[in-house]
């Protein structure tokens, strides 16, 4: 403990003398901050958590009970590691060099950090893929006006939001892919729905259904619906009866900051048992929706 607290010490002495030495301090703990965070969530981590709880346990035990044996292989173990961590890490380090060698591995753009910020990602680099693929899509975003009647007349999902999952619902030949996918947040609610058509007489006949279908929700309701032509590919947004057309990933992405909110939680109130029996029994069809 006494060799614990005079390296501190002296550590701290050396700093004082030398600032410069803050600098080699900051650089090195980014670099190891680096690689911690390339190696979470991967059985790496569950080994360097291994080791270095062997060794802090070993250091602790061979100081407090004076364990000379121990604190020696110890202290000869440490040129081993340094040979083994790399063996051991190989396929992490691996991938840290890919992705620093390609051209936009450090340029990369930020991970969007808040709920938010991930749905509007996921939902613009969609609706830009399926215009690069020539697919259609309606993608409903709710906001404050719960969605239920709209989700009843689809298939039920409830499921993580991801561009995998909805690149598969509207794939053509898919089941649901003519219907609208609806999203509440970082969820999908249903897939497969039945949106009410505009009747404002400006939408026309120079609009296809799928874009009188975006008009009209958002007239009924205060969400938002992105829409991808079949026939063009191109993107648009509905907003309170209003289309803004012609959108790339960089233009819907900034639409969708600034107008999106995530809807409230909504709270779940528990269900007594005596207001069930009070209830009228729901259909096989209800059931199943």
């Amino acid at each position: 403990m006494n060799e614990l607290v005079y390296f501190a010490v002296s550590a701290l002495m050396r700093l004082q003398a030398e600032p410069k030495n803050l600098v080699d301090i900051a650089i090195v703990a980014a670099a190891v901050y680096a690689l911690l965070s390339l190696i979470q969530g991967t059985t790496a981590m569950a080994i360097l958590r291994g080791i270095v709880i062997v060794y802090l346990g070993g250091a602790i035990l061979g100081n407090v009970f004076g364990l000379t044996m121990v604190s020696w292989v110890l202290r000869n173990s440490l040129p081993a590691l340094i040979v083994i961590v790399p063996i051991l890490f190989a396929p992490e380090l691996r991938s840290a060099l890919e992705q620093l060698g390609r051209s936009r591995g450090v340029l990369r753009r930020a991970t969007p950090t808040t709920a938010t910020e991930r749905t509007i990602d996921v939902v613009a680099r969609t609706a830009s893929r399926l215009s690069e693929l020539g697919w259609g899509a309606l993608m409903v975003l709710e906001r404050e006006t719960g969605l239920g009647e709209y989700v009843e007349t689809g298939t039920r999902i409830d499921a993580a939001l991801s561009q995998d999952l909805l690149l598969n619902i509207f794939f053509p030949h898919a089941p649901l892919h003519d219907g609208a996918v609806m999203l509440r947040g970082e969820r999908i609610l249903a897939a497969g729905c039945l949106l009410p058509l505009s009747e404002a007489p400006a939408t026309g006949g120079h609009l296809g259904t799928r874009h009188r279908a975006a008009i009209g929700i958002t007239e009924r309701t205060d969400a938002l619906c992105v829409v991808v032509s079949e026939e063009t590919g191109h993107v648009s947004i509905a907003n309170n009866g209003r289309m803004v057309r012609n959108l790339d990933e960089e233009k819907l992405r900034k639409v969708l900051q600034v107008i999106y909110r995530p809807p409230p939680r909504r709270t779940q109130w528990p269900r007594l048992p005596f207001v069930d029996r009070l209830l009228p029994p729901r259909s096989e069809a209800q059931r199943h929706a």
